[in-house]
């Protein structure tokens, strides 16, 4: 087994008690003192700060000068239609494969003579080699390795970041801009993965310290590790790779058909051109076979990843299984997310997980459990 890589706020974890696990191939803070439970709603009611250094950064820039090029080639792999991405915004793509199945989910910014993407930590390094496979003859692909990246989320994270970076009070969801700052030039989006407003921040690596350190001298900004991660964006209906998507489902499977604009649909005027086209889009028309769906189980016994669902309490074929799942601090009940058989996949119908051997109730719910604070 390869070592495991660290960030550059692997210090500051330890000297915040932090708990730390592998994740992705890095040593990763899983919680802090508080504990998962506490961590999490600080988060919901004031503000908490994430290391997601461990993410990849990612510059595509057109080798003809012309932004455009680079556009078009990146919809030669996603379904998501980023020549109309604005200049200092943002969007949500995926990475689908011939079969019509999720790669990776990953975020694209515009910023004026290049896109800037931010991919998963554990695909990073098939990203890169993905995207330098299919499109080195229209661009040039640069990782970039020498920045850190930090999330700050929650109600007051405006607060707390613009006492540092006073101009990013002005931006809105999904905007994304550069910000001269004490720390040096900082990469900043208006966006993150916990249902919350709330900043994403690159910043060069050696000044990750400081920044942290800047923030959380800030009563209101508690660090929160990789447990609250998980339970925050599972309570916000978000999808964790390798879990919840992975290259065996597709987006209209896993109800991402907001992520793909009409200009990439049947009918539109760039529809399909990229991979796995043929499934993708005879299921935006007609429907796939199963959905990702939200579950409230009855009772207070979690249905984790893993637990086959049923349509009956007593006999018959499994119907699907629960991809993420666990307690929910903020809504005060258990949730979990999984795929059942679309005739199943209505809000309101009740389905039995199997659980310790047990059939227990749960139901389909809409998604998210908790709605989203995003400042539109």
């Amino acid at each position: 087994m390869s070592e495991l890589r660290r960030t550059g706020l692997y210090d500051l974890h330890i000297e915040l008690g932090a708990k730390m696990v592998p994740f992705a191939g890095y040593e990763m803070p899983v919680q802090y003192k508080p504990g998962v439970m506490k961590e999490h709603l600080h988060c919901r009611a004031a503000a908490g700060l994430f290391d997601v250094s461990h993410m990849g950064q990612v510059i595509l820039r057109p080798k003809s000068g012309d932004l455009a090029a680079a556009a078009a080639a990146l919809e030669t792999l996603v379904p998501v239609d980023i020549q109309a991405l604005k200049e200092g915004r943002q969007r949500y793509a995926l990475f689908t494969n011939d079969a019509g199945g999720i790669l990776d989910d990953l975020m694209v910014a515009g910023r004026g003579d290049h896109l800037f993407l931010v991919v998963n930590a554990a695909c990073k390094a098939e990203d890169v080699a993905h995207l330098r496979a299919h499109l080195a003859d229209t661009c040039e692909v640069q990782e970039i390795t020498d920045r850190a990246l930090l999330a700050l989320q929650g109600p007051l994270a405006e607060a707390a970041l613009s006492a540092l970076v006073p101009g990013v009070a002005g931006m809105r969801f999904m905007d994304v801009a550069s910000h001269a700052s004490a720390f040096g030039e900082l990469w900043i989006s208006r966006s993150g993965y916990t249902g919350e407003d709330g900043f994403e921040i690159s910043v060069p690596g050696d000044q990750a310290d400081a920044l942290a350190r800047a923030l959380l001298a800030n009563p209101d900004v508690q660090p929160i590790g990789l447990g609250a991660r998980d339970s925050l964006r599972l309570e916000a209906g978000l999808c964790l790779y390798g879990h919840d998507i992975d290259t065996g489902s597709s987006p209209v499977e896993a109800a991402l058909t907001w992520a793909i604009q009409k200009s990439r649909r049947t009918g539109g005027a760039r529809a399909g051109g990229f991979p796995g086209a043929a499934r993708i889009l005879t299921e935006l028309d007609t429907g796939s076979a199963r959905l990702r769906v939200g579950l409230r189980p009855e009772g207070r016994a979690p249905m984790r990843e893993g637990t086959a669902l049923f349509a009956d309490a007593e006999g018959g074929d499994s119907i699907g299984s629960v991809t993420s799942g666990g307690f929910g601090p903020s809504v005060e009940a258990p949730i979990s997310m999984g795929y059942v058989g679309a005739a199943h996949a209505a809000p309101g119908t009740v389905i039995f997980g199997e659980v310790r051997g047990k059939r227990l109730p749960a139901i389909v719910t809409a998604l998210p459990f908790r709605p989203a604070t995003y400042k539109r």
